[in-house]
């Protein structure tokens, strides 16, 4: 394409845009890219704050709020009293107050829990296979988030904060640490087949950080991610010398605004978006993976095949050089996901045997590849559940919300296997002892990303903004 096809540097460029860069890394736009950039090439590699083994890191978000006496809290009390009201109830005020149903009776949890590993950690039978890597995870109990309802709750366990309009964690780990390779974004985002998660978008977004550090959504099949494919008639010559042609348009400008940084990125992104055409969608073609892989898995299974996939592909991203990347399970709210108001026992059921071959095989593969070392491998959920019964007694009774008590782990990385941070009550109720808040999680992963959460900040509308906001300490007893 020669320049006088254009009667004017706008239209050469927003016909440029509307082909290559329509692309732009998860729904950038020329104003997004233009504000406030504050590194020349946000994808470049940058050095972290301290040493830590962990390049890259993998967060499994399970949508709706796990059970955690069901899964990962062994609560023999609640077996006592299954049936039963309590005449006491152990510090239940305010919030929690009104999510619980009246008479406050007692669920035992349906499951038999044994002791695995050299930790001896109990765990519930509904995840055998990662029942075998107990003692390469550290898990993290009772902790508190702001909000106990789907919305704002996954916000302020995906981004900091339960109000719209923050960055994501994966924003601010490529904000810190730039990209791990060139041709792909340093964050992406396998969602649910079934379906996007609760506030969708919102959930990877960039906030008020450059958009360049947003989350790319990848699509488990056809074209990886959306505009990505050239224009209809313009074969990769051609485009390469638009490519070009815009190139020489930007620095002739930035010639003259030798520190217009937001240029830069600019061009960074352009580059970025057209070297992926080409690396991309390899990263999602899959049939070169052996036979022992699929198994290890799932993919051949029905039941295991939908998170089998997205785990795999976490893999991949992990040897591509992708930095973060955000697994989702469950959509929306209601069966497809962990919200299980009503029959508990059902809807585990299912949810475990989805994603315990999966994740299990994840943790497989990065170890036998080397990987684990440098992969900080993180399962989260918005909320925990409540002790109590939500309706009544009669068939399967479900559990309601609780955002005293939300249970976590991690493996990877300087992560201290078959150690604990925290604890609930006998009642799985809220946590005992000193608080961890989300914030003092999310302190840990930046610092397992070699990244200090007070230095990591961004200039927002008059003020240093960060992940953690006001307060949050590392969780120093799961690090090694």
């Amino acid at each position: 394409m020669s320049f006088n096809l254009f009667s004017t540097r706008r239209d050469f460029l927003s016909r440029a845009w509307n082909g290559i860069g329509a692309m732009a890394l998860g729904g950038v736009t020329m104003d997004d890219l233009c504000a406030g950039v504050n590194h020349a090439d946000p994808f470049s590699a940058r050095s972290t704050h301290f040493p830590r083994k962990a390049k890259n890191c993998i967060f499994l978000f399970m949508q709706g709020g796990v059970s955690q006496m069901d899964s990962f809290e062994y609560k023999p009390k609640l077996r006592e009293l299954h049936g039963k009201p309590l005449s006491r109830i152990p510090n239940i005020s305010g919030e929690l107050q009104g999510r619980l149903s009246f008479p406050h009776v007692t669920i035992g949890s349906p499951f038999e829990f044994a002791q695995h590993g050299q930790s001896g950690r109990w765990l519930s039978d509904r995840f055998p296979h990662l029942a075998r890597h107990v003692d390469d995870l550290a898990f993290i109990h009772g902790i508190k988030t702001d909000n106990q309802n789907h919305g704002p709750s996954t916000l302020h366990v995906t981004t900091g904060s339960q109000f719209p309009g923050s960055p994501s964690v994966g924003s601010w780990v490529g904000y810190g640490l730039g990209s791990g390779n060139r041709n792909m974004p340093g964050y992406m985002v396998i969602q649910d087949p079934r379906g996007a998660p609760v506030n969708g978008a919102a959930v990877w977004s960039n906030g008020y950080l450059p958009a360049a550090y947003q989350g790319t959504l990848l699509r488990p099949s056809g074209m990886p991610i959306l505009n990505l494919d050239s224009p209809k008639g313009v074969d990769r010559i051609r485009q390469r010398r638009e490519m070009d042609a815009l190139q020489w348009l930007n620095k002739r400008h930035l010639a003259k605004r030798v520190d217009n940084s937001e240029l830069e990125a600019r061009i960074s992104t352009y580059e970025l978006a057209f070297r992926m055409q080409t690396e991309a969608p390899e990263l999602v073609d899959i049939s070169d993976e052996p036979k022992n892989v699929r198994d290890l898995y799932g993919l051949d299974n029905s039941t295991t095949a939908g998170f089998g996939h997205q785990c795999l592909l976490a893999r991949r991203m992990v040897e591509s050089g992708v930095r973060y990347t955000l697994l989702v399970h469950g959509v929306q709210i209601g069966s497809s996901s962990w919200d299980d108001h009503g029959n508990v026992k059902g809807g585990m059921i299912r949810h475990c045997a989805e994603v315990d071959q999966p994740v299990s095989g994840l943790l497989e593969d990065l170890k036998q590849r080397g990987l684990l070392d440098e992969t900080l491998v993180v399962w989260a959920s918005e909320m925990g559940r409540t002790p109590f019964k939500n309706g009544g007694m009669s068939g399967n009774p479900g559990r309601e919300h609780n955002s005293w008590a939300l249970t976590m782990w991690m493996a990877g990385g300087n992560v201290k296997g078959g150690t604990t941070a925290g604890q609930t009550d006998e009642f799985s109720l809220r946590g005992m002892g000193e608080m961890i808040h989300m914030r003092d999680v999310h302190a840990t992963i930046l610092d397992q990303m070699g990244l200090d959460q007070e230095r990591l900040t961004y200039l927002h509308a008059g003020l240093d903004r960060k992940l953690t906001g006001i307060g949050g300490a590392v969780l120093d007893g799961i690090i090694s």
